[in-house]
């Protein structure tokens, strides 16, 4: 009975639309995915060990750092994203992992504090991670004299172009229009994106007819050769997301970002291939694989991967190398203007594959702190990248001693 039910099962997986080619034949020898081949020899930088000595998450206020020390002495420096959330996560179980660690294996590394914490996958455990990884690689760069740029391959670009965003929907369609006409004629900016719908508000927007308003007006005042994009951040099921994708289209915005709700990839799938218009995802996965998957699926055309939320520069790394061998660009996603900007164009002045713009915020306020250096300032467009080693981020020591340990 048992040897049928297995023959059964067997002849039933062979048969199935969804059984795995190499199982159909009865292979078993799978591959390992292409995510995981290592993409940087981080040891031809340095012929002796870099050690670990400690990793220190520290509080100023608002303000929440990562300062990774080696037993050299030298100190890397990352500010941190929304980790004042995760600080158990961090202090428990992602710094600890570090100490003692060789910052030449960092790539290694990243895997291995995931292999450690597998259980905890998800945003609260990448962004402690990638608080982690940014620190270190700053201490890196600091010690071989490098830029993150060169440690990430090479520097491609010194100026980053970029897309105003940092659209609101508490505001009518014509006010957040008027925003950013200011905002591209300020900084020279040729392109804005503007939120769309309700956020996760079931085919609602905040008042009726707002998005139809706003993205016809915004194409009337800014002009047809402005580059504009919409974002959803997932408001839409399939109908709904395909009806306003046509709208854009017919207005020619030149990506759509998050039409339907994050998780939902067979959604998100219907919407793009139901359109022309280039559909941008992917800003709160985490998952290697998940990238993988969407990307074979071709779930969407323009991958968007958080550096923070995702885990790190060389998990986006990886990301972009799977876009890459897809013909497709990545133009992460970035919330941040002020000190944590400095991960976003890093890393941009490395990848060869980003797309024609990167995402920097605007709303008539600076967030560039006084006790940092230098400030990102959108000038014809651009934002310089810092040439410094590692981060090329100077934090002002006097502002740094004021900031306590985080102890869980």
């Amino acid at each position: 009975m048992a040897d049928a039910m297995t023959m059964n099962r067997r002849s039933f997986l062979q048969a199935s639309a969804f059984a795995p080619a190499a199982l159909a034949a009865g292979k078993t020898d799978f591959a390992a995915p292409a995510y995981e081949a290592p993409l940087f020899d981080l040891h031809k930088f340095s012929k002796t060990p870099i050690k670990i000595k400690s990793i220190e998450l520290l509080n100023a206020g608002k303000h929440y750092f990562v300062r990774s020390t080696s037993t050299d002495g030298v100190v890397g420096i990352s500010k941190t994203k929304q980790i004042e959330d995760y600080t158990p996560v961090f202090v428990r179980r992602v710094a600890p992992f570090f100490v003692g660690k060789d910052v030449r294996d960092l790539e290694t590394l990243v895997d291995g504090v995931y292999i450690e914490n597998y259980k905890m996958s998800g945003q609260n455990f990448w962004l402690p991670v990638a608080s982690a990884e940014q620190s270190l690689f700053d201490l890196f760069g600091k010690t071989v004299n490098k830029s993150v740029g060169q440690l990430l391959g090479g520097v491609l670009r010194r100026e980053i172009p970029v897309y105003l965003s940092g659209s609101i929907r508490t505001t009518t369609g014509e006010q957040e229009v008027e925003v950013y006409r200011r905002g591209m004629e300020t900084t020279g900016a040729k392109g804005a994106k503007f939120k769309i719908g309700g956020r996760m508000s079931r085919n609602e927007d905040p008042y009726p007819g707002r998005t139809e308003k706003m993205v016809a007006l915004a194409r009337k005042v800014l002009g047809d050769k402005a580059v504009l994009y919409a974002d959803a951040n997932g408001s839409y099921d399939p109908k709904k997301g395909i009806e306003v994708g046509k709208m854009l289209q017919d207005l020619k915005y030149a990506f759509y970002e998050e039409p339907c709700p994050w998780e939902e990839n067979t959604w998100t799938k219907a919407v793009a291939d139901a359109l022309d218009i280039p559909l941008a995802f992917g800003e709160q996965n985490s998952s290697l694989p998940g990238w993988q998957w969407m990307i074979d699926n071709r779930v969407m055309d323009i991958v968007q991967p958080d550096l923070n939320y995702n885990g790190g520069f060389i998990r986006a790394a990886r990301v972009a190398r799977m876009a890459r061998k897809a013909g497709m660009k990545i133009v992460n996603h970035n919330t941040q203007t002020g000190p944590t900007a400095v991960n976003l164009l890093q890393f941009a002045s490395a990848i060869p594959n980003i797309g024609d713009y990167m995402e920097f915020p605007y709303r008539n306020k600076d967030e560039n702190e006084s006790w940092q250096s230098p400030h990102f300032v959108i000038r014809n467009g651009t934002v310089k990248v810092p040439t410094g080693p590692g981060l090329g981020l100077e934090i002002d020591p006097k502002f740094l001693a004021t900031a306590r340990p985080v102890e869980s």
